[in-house]
């Protein structure tokens, strides 16, 4: 029934186009001017819409619709994001639509289909639009019979191959092939790129292309933007590219460019320079300071020295976003970069400076928002309660600084939202008035010896803290009272005790939860089910695993290993349909093989060793286990009996096994820093080969397949699943 007023929904549209003079970037249309679609035309597309599953298509979305000509009614654009789901064939519906001049398919899954030649059959088009359609393979040479493009993007699929031919591409201004797995190199003898002399966008990044920054890219003089990002260009940047007088974007960044700083003072209309994490070399040019537009410089993980020189002018710097971290910069640089008095957000991280930075020396910097100088050293008296800092900061880095005291320069920051200490040296409590700082959400506090918190119990209840990261410290006593508004609570490899408190099942926030190498004793709350990581290895709790993981749970990593739990394995943990690492070794927890977890689709990681499971682990037609997302299967030392036939583990992915047996597995690590997000993502999977550990204990499990023997001296059958050699993909 959905489906059939879905399908009256969208013949609606389409009885009721409308025309659309179109401009380059965006679609503009007349809404008041309907016209009917011709029948065949109407036809042609419910053809199309009915090859692919689209129940979950929003037709309401206004990105979403079908113009056609109003005097023949032609059917000439039509737009589709995130509609179909299913194999786009080569004797598609859509290769009838011949009239069509815009034709935009955006996030749809096309479900690994190759590019179909036929359409370079739709010879009228102007623009086309294919991106993050979950294409492969290669681009068919068709696409070059396309002459009357102007707009190409095949961005964020999974192409390969080499430079496709556009050469009668002549009209394109626009050019985007970024996020996709293009390879070779770009150079005259055997790209026709540089014949395309009306581009003004071009993106290749994040590929694989792997050559010099060909001169020629010089004669694409009516560039705007470039895009060269993440791939695997070298060599020094040509003189030429200070030809593209009209560049305002220029990203050169994750690559391996040498030499000195580019040519780039003459391209005045720059806004955005991206040269970050490159191996360039030498001192910076003092007028690049003084570009009139430039308001984005990012030189990070480069070679750079030197000192910051700026020219004699009146005229102030435009610069907002600087990033300067990761070189090696000599002299003294602080003073010159406190004159860029626009400045929003200056990472001056890793500098290796020989000396101590003074924070007060950026107060002249009223409009900065984020400031990072991890990993340098700080002059201990600028971080005093007396010293000026610029009162808009919103975000502070101090990682890895050698400090020894709390910052008590960070009570005057009432805008703050995040401060990040991580990797000091500091002793003591946290003090009281860091919980009164009113925008507070995130301190990121890891690795110093803090030991407790300042004030009464509740000191931190009325907080606006959301995610608190504690771990490698020495806090001890209880757990404390968390702030009511907690997401994120992070606490592992300290020093608490006592029972997990009750209370917690009265933070409605709380998704994160990370108590690991702890002393806590007791129970585990029920409540707990609901988070989306829930890490309590090497404590000391008792009884069983509450039952309690409702239908539609969120949960994505269990790890209770190393505690002293007992009874079974909860069977409502297959209501968690997102779980991907189960982790429960060394405990007394007596149950048979859980082969009900297998309907997890997700499920990557499944730790049993170390208890007392027992009975067989062969399904009883001999079948292959299941678990078609496993990748690290460890049930060593537990009471499991029976054989173990070859086809065993053949529809597992290949891995490998890289924990130690009493160390928190390399793949259960979680919490990522990124530009003060928190995510819940493993921080490392180093999962290469096919990995099982089954073996010693009372039970006797006869076909051994131990990760160590079986990827060191490869046994027939092992070869035959994985091949001699194969490792994944990265």
């Amino acid at each position: 029934m959905f489906e059939s007023r879905l399908r009256l929904h969208f013949l609606s549209l389409i009885l009721l186009c409308c025309v659309s003079p179109s401009s380059f970037y965006t679609f503009k249309y007349d809404r008041r001017s309907y016209v009917a679609c011709h029948p065949n035309q109407t036809q042609a597309l419910t053809d199309f819409m009915n090859e692919f599953d689209s129940s979950h298509c929003n037709l309401s979305d206004p990105y979403n619709g079908v113009w056609c000509d109003k005097w023949t009614g032609a059917l000439t654009m039509l737009r589709l994001q995130a509609c179909l789901s299913g194999t786009l064939k080569p004797n598609s519906s859509l290769f009838r639509l011949h009239h069509l001049r815009h034709l935009v398919l955006y996030q749809n899954n096309f479900i690994s289909s190759s590019l179909p030649s036929e359409f370079g059959n739709l010879s009228r088009l102007e623009v086309l639009y294919l991106g993050n359609n979950s294409f492969v393979g290669q681009v068919p040479s068709s696409f070059n019979n396309l002459s009357l493009l102007s707009y190409l993007s095949l961005s964020l699929n999974e192409l390969i191959g080499s430079f496709p031919l556009v050469r009668n591409l002549a009209k394109l201004s626009f050019l985007d092939l970024s996020n996709n797995h293009f390879s070779g190199t770009l150079n005259p003898n055997n790209t026709s790129l540089f014949e395309l002399h009306h581009l003004r966008y071009l993106g290749l990044a994040s590929n694989k292309f792997s050559s010099s920054i060909h001169s020629e890219f010089g004669k694409l003089n009516r560039l705007e933007i470039l895009y060269l990002s993440s791939n695997y260009f070298f060599g020094q940047v040509p003189p030429t590219i200070s030809n593209l007088t009209s560049l305002t974007n220029l990203y050169l960044e994750d690559n391996q460019l040498t030499g000195s700083f580019p040519l780039v003072q003459n391209l005045t209309m720059l806004s955005t320079i991206e040269f970050s994490f490159n191996k360039l070399s030498g001192t910076l040019p003092s007028s690049l300071f003084n570009m009139p537009f430039l308001t984005s410089l990012d030189l990070r993980g480069n070679d750079l020295n030197g000192s910051i020189n700026f020219p004699n002018s009146s005229t102030p710097s435009w610069l907002e976003f600087l990033y300067l971290g990761n070189n090696h910069f000599e002299g003294k640089i602080i003073e010159p970069i406190s004159n860029l008095i626009n400045l929003i957000y200056l990472d001056l991280s890793f500098l290796n400076t020989s000396y101590p930075i003074d924070v007060s020396l950026f107060s002249s910097l009223k409009s900065l928002s984020v400031l990072d100088l991890s990993a340098n050293s700080i002059s201990p008296a600028s971080l005093h309660t007396n010293s000026e800092i610029p009162t808009n900061l919103e975000r502070l880095y101090l990682q890895g600084c050698d400090i020894t005291e709390f910052p008590k320069i960070l009570k005057n920051l009432e805008k703050l939202e995040l401060v990040a200490i991580t990797d000091n040296r500091i002793k003591g409590k946290i003090p009281e008035w860091v919980w009164n700082l009113p925008r507070l959400t995130t301190l990121f506090a890891l690795n110093n010896s803090m030991d407790g918190f300042e004030g009464p119990v509740d000191v931190l209840v009325n907080s606006s803290v959301r995610n608190l990261m504690l771990e490698l410290n020495s806090f001890e006593g209880a757990i404390p009272i968390l702030p009511l508004s907690i997401s994120v609570f992070y606490a592992s490899h300290n020093r608490f005790t006592g029972s997990i408190p009750l209370s917690i099942c009265n933070y409605r926030s709380l998704t994160q939860l990370k108590l690991d190498y702890n002393n806590l004793t007791g129970p585990i709350p029920q409540c707990l089910s609901n988070l989306k990581v829930l890490n309590l290895r090497k404590n000391n709790l008792d009884g069983s695993i509450p039952d309690a993981f409702y239908t539609g749970a969120s949960l994505q990593t269990l790890d209770f290993g190393h505690n002293r739990l007992t009874g079974k394995l909860p069977r409502s943990l297959q209501n968690c349909s997102s779980l991907e690492f189960l982790v429960v070794d060394h405990n007394m927890i007596k149950d048979k093989f859980p082969f009900w977890l297998k309907t997890l689709p997700k499920l990557q990681v499944l730790i049993l060793s170390s208890n007392k499971f027992y009975g067989s682990i062969s399904p009883p037609d001999q079948s292959p286990l299941g678990f078609p997302e496993l990748r690290i299967f460890e049930i060593s030392d537990n009471k499991f009996t029976g054989s173990l036939p070859p086809t065993y583990f053949v529809n597992w992915n290949v891995s490998s096994l890289t924990a130690k047996e009493d160390d928190a597995p390399r793949y259960m690590q979680y919490g990522i820093i990124s530009y003060g997000a928190v995510q819940n993502v493993p921080e490392t999977i180093d999962l290469q080969y096919k990995g099982v550990a089954i073996g010693y204990g009372p039970g006797v499990l006869l076909g051994l397949a131990i990760s160590h023997l079986i990827s060191t001296y490869k046994p027939e059958w092992f070869v035959n699943i994985i091949g001699p050699n194969k490792r994944r993909n990265r």
